[in-house]
């Protein structure tokens, strides 16, 4: 739905969970921000365009905030539908948003080293669902602005973290901030308010002063890809809540480490049963242990 003047959000399944995309509807120019899984375009983003009144054709930029399989995945099927299409995302992403084996190895297969990793069936799944690799037209950097038509323009936010390039928006014109998955909480929620999955970040230092940053910016709205939309103080209470888990992190590290634990496999269990217990990609704790090590 139109959540606020010219910006769209369209949600849709993600397993026990949901994903966000969202729609910036300009006098000129109109902006798709993140993809999906590789059926998002077909399945959701379409038939959402279809019924505003608009098609694939009319996009003139996809914006994706980061290398991530549900929300690059449908890069490829989108540039398929429209080859006019431009793709932009952060520059230090770039290699893992255009190619699959790239992020594959790199992002979700990060963890084999310290042995322990995803299973077969996950892997085939991220594989199946990243959708094919896809080019980025331009890097960015945070710091530019997008304009969507006359006095009206967004900024780009470099949010790093959760990814090295992770970029939102910021729109001065309804105070919103686009942030996806910039700040995420003690962890993702299903529909119904588990606790699903806990937060990747892979540097502790640049995903706390990302949090920092947005809380400075006391933003009216915060917009993000896996929790309900945030306003005012629901917005504060949030990004307090995220790092505030950075802390609860640090501490079961420290704590892990005195009592002898050095090996990342024990010390992500070990995080698993103090701050989760996390029944998805619970290894994902262990690239926030790491990054406090």
């Amino acid at each position: 739905m139109e959540i606020l003047p010219g910006v769209h959000r369209i949600e849709s399944d993600l397993g026990e969970r949901f994903v966000c995309q969202y729609l910036l509807v300009g006098e000129d120019r109109k902006i798709l921000v993140d993809t999906g899984l590789s059926g998002t375009p077909e399945g959701v983003i379409v038939p959402y365009l279809e019924g505003i009144g608009l098609s694939v054709d009319d996009l003139d930029e996809v914006f994706v905030s980061h290398a991530d399989v549900d929300h690059c995945g449908g890069n490829r099927a989108l540039k398929e539908m429209n080859p006019r299409l431009r793709f932009l995302c952060g520059e230090s992403d770039r290699a893992w948003v255009e190619g699959n084996d790239r992020i594959l190895a790199e992002i979700y297969r990060w963890s084999e080293p310290y042995g322990f990793g995803l299973d077969g069936e996950s892997l085939a799944w991220i594989r199946a669902e990243l959708g094919g690799d896809c080019p980025v037209d331009t890097g960015l950097r945070g710091g530019e602005t997008l304009r969507l038509g006359a006095g009206r323009r967004v900024e780009v936010l470099h949010l790093p973290g959760h990814t090295p390039g992770h970029l939102g928006l910021w729109d001065p014109d309804s105070g919103a901030a686009i942030v996806i998955d910039a700040a995420l909480e003690r962890g993702i929620y299903d529909r119904a308010g588990t606790l699903l999955q806990p937060p990747r970040y892979f540097d502790a230092t640049t995903y706390r002063a990302t949090i920092r940053k947005l809380r400075a910016m006391n933003p009216e709205y915060l917009l993000t890809a896996h929790y309900p939309q945030m306003q005012g103080q629901e917005a504060l209470d949030f990004l307090d809540r995220s790092l505030e888990f950075t802390d609860r992190v640090h501490e079961v590290t420290r704590e892990g480490i005195k009592g002898g634990i050095t090996g990342l496999k024990e010390l992500t269990e070990l995080a698993d049963e103090k701050l989760g217990p996390y029944p998805d990609f619970a290894i994902e704790i262990g690239a926030a242990i790491r990054a406090h090590m």
